[in-house]
């Protein structure tokens, strides 16, 4: 028996999925989280075989809770509606089993948990396409400068965080913009939201 914790902020969404896997011979739901922080909870206390989680919930994000979770007996199944580069790089690296899209068949929910549980990686096609045709243009002190724009810091905070000068900044707000393709710091941060780059 494959014994499951779902973890889901939306209440409908969490029943279906748990009454779905519940009807599997094989499977059986174990807990059910509406948040990352309750799902570490759930699965440090009811060793399950597999957690299935979301990306986007309160609290502490599936991501956040899987990078937690990195190195327990768990396997971390991720199913979400974002097919976004970034996402998926970031669930890699905390060795997730399985990335799946919402907008997959439910049968493929079930034989997705099973190869997962019995060691094997599943990872949306789609996804694996996006991942080798873009990868973060732009440099960890680049990456550094637009998350401290993201946070709302003007020129001359962000040079006295990162002990350069403003020019040195306004640099590299350039060239950020540049390696973007956009026009202004807002289109780039959301253009870096948008592709899953923020950590």
């Amino acid at each position: 028996m494959i014994r499951i914790v779902i973890a889901e902020d939306q209440r409908m969404m969490l029943g279906a999925l748990a009454a779905l896997l519940d009807l599997e011979p094989d499977m059986e739901v174990v807990g059910r989280a509406g948040d990352g922080e309750e799902a570490v909870r759930l699965v440090r206390s009811l060793r399950p075989d597999v957690c299935v989680m979301d990306i986007e919930m309160p609290k502490k994000s599936g991501l956040e809770a899987a990078e937690e979770l990195r190195g327990a007996d768990c396997k971390v199944v991720i199913l979400t509606t974002f097919a976004r580069a970034g996402y998926f790089e970031r669930a890699l690296k905390a060795g997730v089993g399985g990335y799946l899209l919402k907008d997959s068949p439910s049968e493929e929910l079930a034989a997705s948990i099973r190869s997962v549980a019995a060691g094997r990686r599943i990872y949306a096609p789609d996804l694996v396409d996006d991942v080798y045709a873009e990868s973060n243009p732009l440099t960890e002190r680049e990456t550094e400068v637009l998350e401290l724009m993201a946070d709302g810091k003007n020129t001359k905070e962000i040079a006295s965080q990162l002990f350069i000068t403003t020019g040195t900044v306004r640099n590299y707000v350039s060239v950020i913009l540049d390696k973007l393709d956009v026009g202004n710091r807002i289109e780039a941060i959301k253009r870096f939201k948008d592709k899953g780059w923020f950590k």
